[in-house]
């Protein structure tokens, strides 16, 4: 078997999607097409080709992002300054197995049968250690976001020096195969979060919702980006910011594929929440943004969860992936927490031989309570 790596969609082999891309168009040509014009400028993608006799037999996407003029800690208290500090010392930039723009295993696939899971490991592990050299040795190499049934295949002796961790939960709803309109969905809530959906629902009030066309997304990148830094620049960690025309790029080459709910209040622009309809019944939300004064009188947020379930449920989806963040308002919704993995090295061997004393010191876990809102 041999791999081939390309810094560009436009020079993937002509199967990629048939092959790659068969069961999630997040390893699709459109996508990484997307990113190649609207990624993190601290982020770079790589792709692989794996090939048995000139056959593409699966491909993965890698990501190379660079810390040296990113502050990933956003907290302008003095221990994040700290945390900055050691970010760019001791960990300058992170050769990821994955996509970190993305909650999930996104990182692989190939034919069924045709490698067992060892030899699907000692492929990756071969591409990740040559692009390793591509990319100039970084700091730390990470396989990200793997479930408890994927672990397993990373118990081979090349990743012995590895350090296993779990950070956030990914939160998933599954639609229950009685949830014919949104209103058969908060009928199985209890009273109280029942009242509590439907109080949500008022306090918009004025507010419209409406799906955003391709057009509209052009000539609303200035305020959309206003909206979506709103939201980012809130959150204690970041490993990238989004440029403004992401979510453009995303529509032009994804098409229908990719939906935008725009709120607004009157002709004002006050938020924005974004999804992607995924192979196999899946729908992956997004990133989104919003008027911080309009989130908290009209709960917007909340109300952005409820219509995703909505759309969710209107357009006959399986799950919805709600990824890892604000875990317990989530859970309010009927998402619950499915444990996921990864596996980091450091390239200076003392600091990887304590990886498991410093790891959770710069992304600790952090306590919440788990919501059940069905009867």
């Amino acid at each position: 078997m041999k791999l081939e790596i390309y810094q560009h969609s436009d020079a993937l082999p002509i199967h990629w999607n048939q092959v790659v891309a068969s069961e999630s168009i997040l390893l699709s040509k459109e996508y990484f097409s997307s990113l190649n014009q609207s990624q993190p400028t601290n982020v770079k993608a790589y792709y692989v080709g794996f090939f048995q006799d000139e056959t593409l037999i699966g491909g993965a996407m890698c990501q190379h992002i660079i810390f040296s003029e990113h502050n990933s800690f956003q907290n302008t208290k003095i221990w994040c300054s700290l945390k900055n500090f050691l970010t760019k010392k001791y960990a300058k930039d992170i050769l990821i197995v994955g996509n970190n723009m993305l909650t999930g295993q996104h990182a692989f696939h190939f034919t069924k049968g045709i490698l067992t899971e060892k030899q699907l490991v000692i492929a990756l592990n071969q591409a990740a250690e040559k692009l390793n050299k591509t990319v100039g040795k970084p700091s730390m190499l990470v396989y990200k976001d793997f479930t408890t049934k994927q672990i397993p295949i990373f118990k081979e002796k090349i990743f012995k020096k590895f350090y296993q961790f779990s950070v956030q939960p990914n939160m998933v709803l599954k639609i229950a195969s009685h949830w014919n309109s949104f209103d058969d969905y908060i009928q199985d809530f209890s009273t109280k979060y029942r009242s509590r959906a439907k109080t949500a629902r008022k306090k918009l009030d004025s507010i419209s919702c409406v799906e955003l066309s391709e057009t509209a997304l052009e000539s609303l990148q200035d305020q959309m980006h206003i909206l979506y830094e709103n939201v980012a620049e809130r959150a204690s960690f970041n490993t990238f910011f989004l440029p403004k025309n992401h979510f453009f790029s995303l529509k032009k080459y994804l098409k229908e594929d990719f939906i935008v709910l725009g709120y607004y209040d009157k002709q004002e622009l006050v938020g924005f929440c974004t999804l992607i309809s995924n192979k196999n019944g899946l729908l992956d939300t997004y990133f989104l943004g919003y008027n911080s004064q309009i989130q908290k009188d009209k709960q917007l947020y909340l109300n952005m969860l409820l219509d995703m379930v909505e759309y969710g449920i209107t357009h006959s989806y399986r799950k919805i992936i709600f990824g890892r963040t604000a875990l317990e308002i989530k859970s309010t919704i009927g998402a619950e927490p499915q444990e996921i993995f990864g596996m980091i090295r450091h390239k200076n061997a003392i600091i990887n031989h304590y990886m498991e004393r410093i790891f959770p010191i710069l992304e600790p876990k952090h306590d919440w309570i788990q919501r059940k809102p069905f009867k």
